[in-house]
C-alpha cells in the first residue's frame, strides 16, 4: 500500500506569490502531485495507493481526477478537517484505511523519484537516502558492519546520507507503535525519520537504499520548483 501525504499548507509558495498549491502547479505539462505520484508508476496496476488531503482548494476533487487521468486502478482519498502536527501524524490519521498486515511504503508530495521500488529484502522498516550536503534534511547512519541503519535525525547532520521522503513499514503495527512513542516523547513537528529510532531500540531490522541524487526530481521549495522548469530533457 502507497501512501502519500499533502496535508502542509504549502506556506512557502503563498508567501512566493503563488495562488495555488504547490501540488496543483505545472511543470512540464504535468502537476507536481503527477510527478511525485508517478514515482510509482509501476504500480498503479496492483498497488491501493491512499492519498491524504485537507479540504481546501478543492483539493480531494482535483486529486481524484489526478488519479484517474494518471490510470491509477485502486485508491482511496482521506480528507482531514485541519491541519496535523506533521507527516508522521498526517498518515496516522489513515491508519483506519489500511489492513493489519499490509506493508506500507510512504512518499511526500515534493519529490519525484523515478522508478521506485519496494524493499529487496525483508526488514522492519526501511528508507531510502541519498549523498547530500545541507541540515535540512533527514539523516540516517548506517552500521558498516550490519549494513543497517542504527540512528535516524531530522535536521541533525549524523552523517551524509539524507532522506528522499520514501519510507517503509513492515505492517501498520509496526507503524502505529513507533509513532505512539513519537508522539509521546514529541512536543513539536512529528516527522517520520525519528521514528525509526523507537523501531530500532526495540531490537528492529531497519534496512537503506542508498540511491544517486540524478534518480530525483525536488520541488519542495519555489527555488527548487523553478530550477525544475527550467531542466531540460526531463
Amino acid at each position: 500500500m502507497i501512501i502519500i501525504p499533502m496535508a502542509g499548507l504549502s506556506s512557502r509558495f503563498f508567501k512566493a506569490g503563488y495562488s495555488e498549491p504547490k501540488y496543483k502547479l505545472n511543470a512540464h505539462g504535468r502537476t507536481l502531485f503527477h510527478w511525485s505520484v508517478a514515482s510509482f508508476q509501476q504500480y498503479f496496476d496492483s498497488e491501493t495507493f491512499i492519498i491524504i488531503c485537507r479540504d481546501v482548494y478543492d483539493t480531494p476533487k482535483f486529486v481524484e481526477n489526478q488519479l484517474i487521468q494518471m490510470g491509477v486502478k485502486n485508491y482511496k482519498i482521506k480528507v482531514l478537517d485541519g491541519e496535523t502536527r506533521g507527516q508522521a501524524e498526517t498518515v496516522a490519521m489513515a491508519m483506519d484505511l489500511i489492513p493489519d498486515n499490509e506493508p506500507i511504503l510512504i512518499f511526500n508530495i515534493d519529490t519525484c523519484r523515478h522508478q521506485c521500488t519496494y524493499p529487496d529484502e525483508v526488514y522492519d522498516a526501511w528508507l531510502e537516502v541519498f549523498e547530500g550536503e545541507g541540515e535540512h534534511w533527514s539523516f540516517a547512519k548506517i552500521d558498516p558492519a550490519s549494513n543497517l541503519v542504527v540512528q535516524t535525525a531530522e535536521k541533525v547532520r549524523i552523517s551524509n546520507l539524507c532522506s528522499n521522503g520514501v519510507y517503509y513499514f513492515k505492517d501498520k503495527a509496526m507503524y502505529v507503535l513507533a509513532y505512539k512513542q513519537l508522539e509521546r516523547d514529541t512536543q513539536t513537528e512529528l516527522y517520520i525519520a525519528p521514528m525509526y529510532n523507537y523501531i530500532i531500540d526495540n531490537g528492529g531490522k531497519v534496512g537503506y537504499r542508498l540511491v544517486p541524487v540524478s534518480n530525483h526530481i525536488f520541488m519542495g521549495t519555489p527555488a527548487e520548483y523553478e530550477q525544475f522548469l527550467d531542466t531540460q530533457n526531463v
